[in-house]
């Protein structure tokens, strides 16, 4: 079985994060970069079903120079390989772009039986693009995955919703997204760690993935961002002095709130 997972470089959530003034786009310099954590889940659940099926795992990343360091984080847990969309052409792309440049990036990978991604990335927080890359690939897209089963050519899967647990199924190819429920990821080992910097990561240019210009960058985003502002520094709360009428009092507030 040859499994694909999308992972991305994100900023930690543990550092600052802003948007640049001139584009308004990430500053990637003004924060800490890592894997984001639900794509290690995902590595770990491609990891599970190699160790259960055999076959081989490929991790793909659409990002700058810097992402590479999210795609040897992948590999030292156990991927065997690497692909590594980066053009200067990309910066700004929105969704509906990156989701075609992925499945673009996904077609240069031969046999893909099943796409792994995390549900929704902590920069974003969409949750869209694991199904949009399977409406592009033209594949059926099992999302919010809780846990993942292979039966022969079937991929099964327990999501969980509000109103209970829900068990879907497709035939392979598919795409599955992962929640945070699917597993915990290992940790990479030493020597994980050093055999990682001798797996291949091939790295593409828009020309090698076959994605023309057009269709990807700022200037061609189906989205734009107009304005921004930082977010307004936290208020005080609001102290009440029990004077035997304190319950009264945090009630009313409550309902002055709208929250009773």
């Amino acid at each position: 079985m040859n499994i694909v997972v999308l992972v991305k470089q994100v900023p930690d959530t543990n550092s600052e994060r802003r948007l640049t003034d001139s584009d308004h786009t990430l500053d990637r310099a003004s924060a800490d970069v890592v894997l984001d954590e639900i794509n290690e889940r995902a590595v770990e659940e491609a990891l599970r079903l190699q160790e259960a099926h055999g076959g081989e795992v490929t991790v793909v990343t659409m990002g700058p120079d810097s992402a590479t360091d999210a795609l040897r984080k992948a590999l030292s847990m156990g991927a065997d390989k690497a692909v590594h969309l980066s053009d200067a052409a990309l910066h700004g792309s929105d969704a509906v772009q990156t989701a075609r440049a992925l499945a673009k990036v996904i077609g240069t990978v031969e046999g893909v039986d099943l796409v792994l991604a995390g549900n929704e990335a902590t920069d974003g927080r969409m949750g869209a693009l694991p199904a949009m890359v399977a409406e592009v690939l033209g594949l059926p897209a099992l999302t919010h995955a809780r846990k993942v089963e292979i039966d022969g050519t079937t991929v099964r899967v327990e999501r969980e919703t509000d109103e209970g647990v829900a068990f879907v199924e497709a035939s392979l190819p598919a795409v599955v997204s992962v929640g945070e429920k699917i597993n915990e990821p290992r940790y990479p080992s030493f020597k994980g760690i050093m055999a990682a910097k001798k797996k291949p990561v091939a790295t593409l240019g828009l020309a090698d993935a076959g994605i023309d210009a057009a269709e990807v960058g700022l200037a061609n985003a189906t989205t734009t961002v107009l304005e921004v502002a930082p977010k307004p520094p936290r208020s005080g709360g609001q102290k009440i002095e029990d004077a035997g009428d304190g319950g009264v009092r945090i009630a009313e507030f409550l309902v002055a709130q709208k929250l009773i």
